[in-house]
């Protein structure tokens, strides 16, 4: 099968008509798709996908023929969402943005299981990437002026997801998420080898740890944060079948093993390959973005904010191919939950 990079699917009108009107049915019943504790009992890809786009998202799982795809032509009135929130605090709840919620989720579970973290937005379902004024220089969804260096999402967590799912709310700078795959880089063997090998420490990012020391200082998933900050594990950056890895990685929140020096060569080796590679991919208003977390990095290129109420407003969901992979680490009572 032909690989290709970045797939794209463009929605018909009768295709997205057909997702507004089961949205509208669904939205009786979850009124609020940022709630976890309600996706045990929806079954949104069967009950609101057309036939042509959920065998489009199913062929993208089960064959992996791409690190990521575009699927473009879902309504978005500018006028009617409202201006873009200042903080992700301010964001909940906005109606006009509720069926946008909602074919995510109906895309998110065609793909798999949608689980969210206990650290970040109070633990919502569906998140918020917009500019936060005085965070423009963090590395974090919520920076601007700065690159969001490559990284896998949440990369230090061995319940990680296997998609993230963006989808454009507004966009009119034309911000661009910039994503490379790993199935177009060239290595050698030497340094094939050592990535493969667990020499490498990959941190929790900030955005985890200083939520939670702001809001619930004594909220159980902080200490269990800090205790991966402070030690740890000893992780490969590649793994599983060598001639088709998979990987993991986030340059600013990681480091070599200090009786490993192959290992910060190889590794350097393999973010100029990953530079090399990449493809802009502009999350335009309407448009989702998914990333095969496995298969590939993503980041973002610098823009300028206004916090006028036009900034870059993109809703976020993540989903496990697997939730057991993180039983092990819930501590939230919720199997969709994680920390």
């Amino acid at each position: 099968m032909l690989y290709e990079t970045v797939a794209r699917y463009e929605l018909s009108t009768a295709e997205a008509d057909h997702i507004r009107a089961e949205a509208h049915t669904l939205a009786t019943t979850l009124a609020d798709p940022c709630d976890p504790a309600l996706y045990d009992h929806h079954l949104f890809a069967d009950t609101g996908l057309p036939p042509r786009l959920r065998r489009f998202l199913h062929t993208f799982r089960r064959t992996e023929s791409s690190a990521g795809l575009v699927i473009e032509g879902f309504p978005v009135d500018d006028g009617a969402v409202g201006p873009t929130p200042g903080h992700w605090e301010e964001s909940r709840g906005i109606p006009a943005t509720l069926e946008h919620e909602l074919f995510l989720a109906m895309c998110g579970t065609a793909l798999g299981e949608p689980f969210t973290w206990a650290t970040l937005q109070l633990g919502r379902m569906i998140t918020d990437i917009l500019p936060i004024r005085g965070d423009e220089r963090r590395q974090s969804g919520h920076g601007s002026e700065t690159l969001l260096e490559f990284h896998t999402e949440d990369g230090f967590h061995p319940g990680r997801c296997d998609y993230l799912l963006l989808f454009g709310i507004r966009n009119h700078e034309r911000a661009p998420t910039i994503m490379a795959s790993l199935r177009d880089v060239k290595l050698s063997d030497r340094d094939l080898d050592a990535l493969m090998r667990p020499d490498f420490e990959i941190l929790p990012d900030d955005e985890h740890i200083r939520q939670l020391e702001a809001r619930y200082p004594d909220h159980p998933a902080l200490a269990r944060t800090e205790d991966m900050r402070d030690d740890p594990p000893s992780v490969p950056v590649l793994f599983g079948d060598r001639d088709r890895p998979y990987l993991r990685v986030d340059l600013p929140f990681m480091r070599c093993r200090d009786d490993a020096p192959r290992a910060r060569h190889a590794l350097a080796a393999l973010m100029e390959e990953l530079e090399r590679v990449q493809h802009s991919v502009v999350v335009d208003q309407g448009s989702l973005l998914i990333i095969d977390n496995y298969l590939a990095v993503h980041g973002r290129k610098p823009f300028q904010a206004r916090y006028d109420g036009t900034d870059r407003w993109l809703k976020r969901m993540i989903v496990s191919r697997d939730l057991r992979k993180g039983a092990a680490v819930n501590l939230s009572g919720n199997r969709r939950v994680l920390f």
